[in-house]
């Protein structure tokens, strides 16, 4: 025999399951496009579905990957980097500037030793993330602005450095963590596993990953509860560039060379990857997971379409559908928890 107690019992159960689900939807939506994408291209193209393969997606989104991690920081505490890919492609020319080049590389650079060169190349992206963690925290640009600012900045300063033209040289350490490999895997590919990890640990398991989340879930909670916001901004801004910084040293070894606007489409990439795999753009909710979801998304996706041979600008609109999806999605999740809080 049913009673009025268990009638009412249900409805409420149904209505937490629907909570829960509208809740995760983040996280739920991007794993099941990512399970799609696999199922999907794993039928379509017998050349998809190889170990092979699967290296070579890693390899393409090694780049990318390692510029997502310091984003995935910045997105957390609300705020956004533009210049990240301007970071990585300064970083890059500058840790070739300062290497000895051919002689038929028309540029006049200053050949230093190697380690004096990736030591500046660390140095100069540092200082870049430290200029804009200043602009944001103590002149009080918002991050759209500053970083908007540091694009160019970034920009200028590879056109100032090469002129136009392409070095080819980096130091053999550099060299052999873009270009290398260990036991058949490449060092990108496990540079990138240790950022990621190393990040998640950061992000997950410390104290300033806390802070991380606080800043982002409700800034003025946090200063109430005495959090240094202004340097738990600077801080991840700080780290937004040393993750570029290495992502462009990496970059130009991967590729063999050094030049102007190299990484102009990353920003795109790792501004995706994190907001495809789930991370909210109101910050405080996401993670490293997250992240790696979208990278796999974005990675799966690219190399998919080249096996399939689909044209390659209905390739780029694709993506920008699968990114309006993702925000989408972000909005409508940041409403109902808004609605729920209201309610």
């Amino acid at each position: 025999m049913t009673t009025s107690s268990d009638v009412k019992a249900e409805p409420q159960a149904g209505s937490r399951l629907g909570a829960f689900v509208r809740g995760q939807m983040r996280n739920i939506a991007p794993f099941v496009t990512l399970i799609v994408l696999l199922v999907f291209f794993g039928v379509a193209s017998p050349s998809f579905a190889t170990l092979d393969n699967a290296a070579n997606i890693l390899t393409q989104i090694s780049v990318a990957g390692v510029i997502a991690v310091g984003l995935t920081f910045v997105i957390l505490c609300a705020e956004i980097d533009l210049s990240v890919a301007a970071i990585a492609n300064a970083t890059g020319i500058v840790v070739a500037y300062f290497t000895l080049q051919e002689s038929y590389v028309n540029i006049a650079n200053v050949p230093l030793p190697a380690i004096a060169a990736i030591a500046l190349a660390f140095v100069s992206c540092a200082f870049l993330g430290l200029v804009n963690a200043i602009g944001m925290t103590v002149i009080g640009i918002p991050s759209f602005i500053m970083t908007l600012a540091m694009m160019q900045i970034g920009a200028g300063i590879c056109a100032l450095l090469v002129r136009g033209q392409i070095a080819y040289a980096v130091p053999t350490f550099v060299a052999t963590m873009g270009a290398g490999s260990i036991g058949g895997i490449p060092w990108i590919i496990i540079v990138l596993a240790v950022f990621l990890l190393v990040g998640h640990v950061v992000l997950t398991y410390t104290r300033f990953g806390r802070y991380v989340y606080m800043v982002g879930g409700n800034r003025e909670a946090a200063e109430y509860s005495g959090v240094n916001v202004k340097l738990v901004l600077s801080a991840v801004m700080v780290i937004s560039a040393v993750c570029s910084g290495v992502a462009g040293m990496l970059g130009v070894a991967h590729f063999g060379s050094a030049q102007q606007n190299e990484f102009d489409g990353y920003l795109l990439d790792a501004i995706a990857a994190v907001v495809v795999g789930g991370t909210s753009l109101f910050g405080g909710r996401g993670g490293i997971g997250n992240t790696i979801i979208g990278l796999l998304i974005l990675g799966v996706l690219n190399n998919g379409l080249d096996h399939v041979e689909i044209d390659s600008f209905l390739k780029i609109l694709i993506r920008g559908l699968i990114l309006l999806g993702a925000l989408i999605i972000n909005v409508y999740v940041q409403a109902v928890r808004e609605g729920e809080r209201a309610g």
